[in-house]
């Protein structure tokens, strides 16, 4: 059984995805031991509290300094023993301690066909508003390993959005979620939990 911990800021619609998936079956052999954000006003911790899953806030407002934060955060993360943590947006930069005791361990969804649209500063609807703004005509989004760069670890899974006529950042965002968020998040944790990925060099291989 793998046990996944997964780590949110804020609404924590992937979160949910994770925790219908692992409900009806769409991911197997996976249970999920905790919830941690840096925001304790995030509605992921009451979707967590509302489906009997332990949660935590570890907010770096709470701590002197960003070391002390980043050393309570991993101490937190230690604490639930998990063999995967899900990064369903987390907009906190990851202590490097914690990205090499995980390595190949934690993973990470993000609103975009990597490499485009990633990296430092595209979060959130910033990655909808560059796109539209590109007027590229395909978006979508990435499941990736986390590593010690910004949205640059081994890709596991990606799915394509076609950009509509019309569409605004919000409207955007919300097709990527539902038609490649939702779906290839819980999709890569069921791969991982069933031992079907492995990374070589800076690639992934599903087998």
């Amino acid at each position: 059984m793998l046990r996944i911990a997964v780590m949110v800021s804020g609404g924590g619609t992937n979160l949910q995805a994770i925790i219908d998936g692992v409900k009806d079956g769409t991911i197997t052999n996976t249970e999920i031991v905790g919830v941690i954000s840096n925001n304790r006003n995030a509605y992921a911790l009451k979707r967590a509290e509302e489906n009997g899953i332990p949660s935590l806030c570890v907010s770096p407002k709470d701590y002197e300094t960003r070391e002390i934060f980043n050393e309570k955060l991993l101490e937190a993360v230690d604490g639930l023993q998990p063999d995967l943590i899900v990064l369903a947006g987390f907009l906190v930069v990851i202590p490097p301690a914690m990205i090499q005791k995980y390595r190949n361990r934690m993973i990470n969804i993000h609103p975009s066909l990597i490499p485009s649209f990633c990296g430092k500063g595209y979060y959130g609807l910033k990655v909808h508003e560059a796109a539209l703004e590109r007027g590229v005509k395909v978006v979508g989004a990435t499941v990736h390993f986390v590593d010690e760069g910004t949205d640059t670890g081994p890709i596991i899974l990606q799915k394509a959005v076609e950009v509509e006529q019309g569409d605004t950042p919000e409207i955007l965002q919300r097709r990527v979620m539902e038609q490649a968020e939702w779906k290839i998040l819980p999709r890569a944790i069921d791969l991982i939990a069933n031992g079907r990925v492995r990374v070589e060099g800076n690639k992934t291989v599903i087998d």
